[in-house]
């Protein structure tokens, strides 16, 4: 189980990263926009700069949702290894068995 202060960082970082997210579609697409003057692109540059550095959805990182785990994640289950090794002998999760020859 990972710490519950891990996993509340990244709580609140998918929190910003939502809130922020079209503010920095914004800023981004005037930065790219190269019939724009050169100052407006700067300026836009400055805001993205002045925006929360963990707004960026580049510093998420994806955990497993029942321990927190954040290697060997699965993300079309959004759990790690072990956890789909568990329920998998347990048979929790539907059309998968663990395997034995």
């Amino acid at each position: 189980m990972a710490k519950k202060s891990m996993v509340n960082r990244e709580v609140k970082r998918a929190k910003l990263v939502k809130q922020y997210a079209s503010k920095r579609a914004t800023l981004k697409a005037v930065i790219e926009d190269q019939s724009k003057p050169m100052e407006e692109r700067f300026g836009a540059t400055l805001k993205l700069a002045q925006l929360p550095r963990n707004s960026s959805a580049v510093r998420l990182h994806n955990r497993c949702q029942l321990t927190g785990r954040p290697h060997a994640y699965y993300r079309k289950l959004k759990l790690s290894r072990i956890m789909l090794r568990e329920l998998a002998s347990f048979g929790q999760i539907p059309g998968m068995v663990k395997s034995s020859w």
